[in-house]
């Protein structure tokens, strides 16, 4: 039925199939930036709190009886640790954009989305009436295009850390949003847990005090070593959320394992953050003396043949993204410098390419 479009990815080299790989591979493929993901004791702590619970899973929606203390738990300590009035978990980074998107663009509104902005927000935004594509990390482009107004609101997103590229937020685009007052949606799923004072994303990096135009979207799947997602904003957007969001409302609440394995996780880099921001830091050095600056752990490679390279790496023991077009413009290498993997190890993999 789909043989001739398989075909066709194949012919243009954009096929694609799920690969289960060596355990004992050095991985610098994964988004598990704090190497969190292995950390057993985590994982313990997080069976005791839901062991201490009545039930095993959330059972339902949020708003039917889904929502429960081992959410509310996780909800406060971001709201606590980011300075935000409220906060919501999702499913995933994929649902929260759909949500955010989908609930808070309304008819009169305008949308401005990075042109790089995640597949999420892009899918989004179809189900939107006015969209507005601007230059990437652009901030000069982004006020041009909110000056000309002609809509009730404006709505802004943006990514802390961009999810391929590993460019970071352009700080002006805050300055932007300050001038011209948009509803600004910030997706820290790169960035939270990588940069910042407290490692808390491009909030804490650029000393920006959340307000109520103010909207964080981070997941729990990539530093924090879970899965899932979570919004914050303030308790007018949240509870707006809460009443028009399809992907809150008509889904099962988020795993009550997933929920309390990413507050240990969270918590776990609250207790170490010195140790964590050092290793961090060792690793942007040493990607740095292979002329590979980036602002978080994202280094991202322009070659040509990724498939080829990326089993060449295999087989001397080290899995690396090969990333290929539509996902990016033009095919990379995308190496993530995770903790998870020694310094020593990330300087050999670079030695190598």
């Amino acid at each position: 039925m789909y043989e001739k479009e398989l075909q066709a990815l194949r012919r243009f080299g954009r096929f694609r199939k799920r690969r289960l790989f060596d355990e004992n591979l050095k991985d610098f493929a994964s988004n598990d930036y704090l190497g969190l993901a292995h950390k057993k004791e985590l994982l313990t702590r997080a069976y005791e709190r839901v062991m201490a619970y009545p039930a095993n899973a959330a059972k339902a929606s949020q708003l039917i009886n889904g929502y429960t203390p081992i959410h509310k738990e996780l909800e406060e300590k971001l709201c606590q640790l980011n300075g935000f009035e409220a906060a919501i978990t999702v499913g995933s980074g994929f649902l929260a954009n759909c949500a955010l998107i989908e609930a808070l663009v309304r008819k009169g509104d305008r949308l401005f989305l990075d042109e790089e902005f995640h597949a999420s927000g892009m899918l989004a935004a179809r189900l939107v009436e006015d969209v507005e594509i601007f230059a990437h990390n652009d901030p000069e482009d982004l006020k041009k295009r909110l000056k000309k107004g002609g809509f009730k609101r404006a709505i802004v997103a943006v990514e802390g850390i961009y999810s391929m590229s590993g460019d970071l937020l352009d700080p002006a685009i805050f300055e932007v949003a300050g001038e011209y007052e948009p509803l600004l949606i910030v997706d820290e799923a790169h960035s939270s847990g990588v940069v910042g004072e407290n490692l808390l994303g491009v909030f804490d990096l650029f000393g920006v005090e959340p307000n109520e135009l103010h909207i964080k979207m981070g997941t729990l799947g990539k530093a924090y070593g879970s899965y899932g997602a979570y919004i914050l904003a303030s308790e007018e957007i949240v509870s707006f959320l809460e009443n028009r969001a399809k992907s809150i409302i008509y889904t099962t609440a988020l795993s009550l394992m997933d929920v309390a394995l990413a507050k240990a996780g969270i918590e776990e880099v609250e207790k170490n953050l010195e140790h964590y921001k050092q290793e961090i830091s060792k690793r942007r050095q040493i990607a740095a003396s292979f002329g590979h600056h980036t602002p978080g752990l994202i280094v991202d490679i322009p070659s040509q043949d990724v498939l080829q390279k990326q089993q060449e790496l295999l087989e001397r023991g080290f899995l690396v993204g090969a990333i290929r077009p539509p996902t990016v413009k033009e095919s990379i290498l995308r190496i993530i410098a995770r903790l998870g993997q020694t310094s020593q190890e990330l300087r050999e993999l670079l030695e190598l390419i």
